[in-house]
């Protein structure tokens, strides 16, 4: 992005709460710490989510016959609950949750969100229409502004006003939150050049070679994704878009190290169970 420099006089304790910011890493000098401030106050702000909560959880049988996946229990309170707090505290209000399979039991524990701090509405599908179809369902209702995209069933140790800072000065299409396992064959699998996601391949078999960073289930989404997307109903993002935005060099990712808990197989539950929050 192209820079102009000029010169201004600021009050002394202004400079110094400046220059306080100054960490030599996120924010390297202090001109770098001005532009941070003054990009901040005109920046947008992402102040809404999509959660995707409709799957069916047929890895987690027999829990998922009486319960939504996104409702199974970790410490006491169900996963859902720990995403939404995890929004809420970044002061992400307005919440979209896409319900499915025994939604009324989301609708039932969460009801309007208000006892939790935010606004909730839900989308509902009658049947499954594709991670990529949720999203095309949900986009007239979530507003012109980028929004976070969480899966459901995801546990994650993130400082979302990074992420949302780093998607905001990227200006990208589409963000997505990484991490690395030992084992990616069950995730979406990225190469990255610089910020750049330049390939994407969604649960590849093993191969020697083969990249450990994973997507997170975590993502920002800016509204003109509408520009790629197919034109139908039951679709996936992982399949049918996320190719389209690399070749047009639209995607970023995000790299944390903060814990993360997919929660796909009664495997991961019980070590979730056992690791979340400890």
């Amino acid at each position: 992005m192209e820079r102009k420099p000029f010169t201004i006089t600021m009050r002394k304790d202004l400079v110094d709460r400046i220059d306080s910011l100054v960490d030599g890493t996120k924010i390297r000098n202090r001109s770098h710490a001005l532009e941070y401030v003054v990009a901040s106050h005109f920046k947008p702000k992402i102040k809404r989510a999509l959660i995707l909560a409709g799957g069916e959880g047929i890895k987690m049988r027999p829990f998922t016959y009486e319960l939504p996946k996104t409702m199974l229990p970790v410490k006491g309170r169900p996963i859902l609950e720990h995403i939404i707090e995890l929004l809420r505290s970044h002061d992400v209000r307005n919440i979209c949750v896409g319900i499915g399979h025994l939604g009324e039991k989301i609708k039932d524990h969460f009801g309007d969100g208000s006892k939790f701090g935010v606004r909730i509405n839900y989308l509902e599908e009658k049947k499954s229409c594709g991670t990529g179809g949720a999203i095309k369902k949900a986009l007239p209702v979530m507003g012109s502004e980028p929004f976070l995209l969480i899966w459901g069933d995801v546990l994650i140790d993130i400082d979302l006003n990074d992420f949302i800072e780093f998607h905001l000065e990227e200006s990208s299409i589409l963000t997505i939150a990484l991490t690395s396992t030992s084992n990616p064959t069950d995730y979406g699998v990225v190469r990255m050049h610089g910020n750049n996601i330049v390939e994407y391949d969604e649960k590849p078999k093993k191969t020697h070679s083969m990249s450990h960073l994973v997507s997170a289930g975590v993502h920002i989404v800016d509204p003109l994704i509408v520009d790629y997307l197919p034109n139908k109903s039951n679709f996936t993002i992982e399949h049918d878009v996320i190719g389209k935005l690399i070749l047009q060099n639209k995607i970023k990712g995000y790299i944390f190290e903060g814990k993360w808990f997919d929660v796909g197989t009664p495997e991961i539950y019980h070590r979730a169970i056992k690791e979340w929050g400890s």
